[in-house]
């Protein structure tokens, strides 16, 4: 028989608690920002990253999610374990985490970076396929 963590068990229940109220995990790859008002850092990337983002190949990938790091995480990204600094940048897919970014490191590191975190991607679904 097989032997669960206690971290795929936590998952498994919070899917079925989303499930159940009616929110659907997200079937596609999602890149979470959390992010705070006051961040001098969550500022800068949106002046040099965030206008640009959903035009480009990682955007279209993983679109941008935005969380206060102070609200309390939706259902579907509870599995999240947040820590306290801004931006924190968590790529997440099928309900599990694939790495993250602590921190924005400048333009050019970031996107370094978040190639790394998307490399990491199963495929993505052919399109017009159905989903699995």
């Amino acid at each position: 028989m097989p032997k669960y963590s206690l971290r795929t068990i936590a998952a498994a229940l919070l899917l079925f608690a989303a499930l159940a109220l009616g929110q659907r995990p997200a079937a596609a790859a999602e890149l979470i920002m959390f992010e705070d008002a006051g961040c001098p850092w969550c500022a800068r990337f949106n002046r040099d990253i965030a206008p640009a983002y959903p035009k480009t190949a990682e955007g279209k990938r993983a679109p941008l999610r935005r969380v206060g790091i102070n609200d309390k995480l939706p259902a579907d990204i509870a599995f999240i374990q947040v820590e306290r600094l801004t931006p924190l940048f968590v790529l997440v897919d099928q309900g599990r985490e694939i790495g993250r970014i602590r921190g924005y490191p400048g333009e050019d590191h970031f996107w370094g970076l978040l190639s790394g975190l998307i490399r990491k991607l199963p495929p993505a679904p052919a399109a017009g396929a159905p989903p699995t």
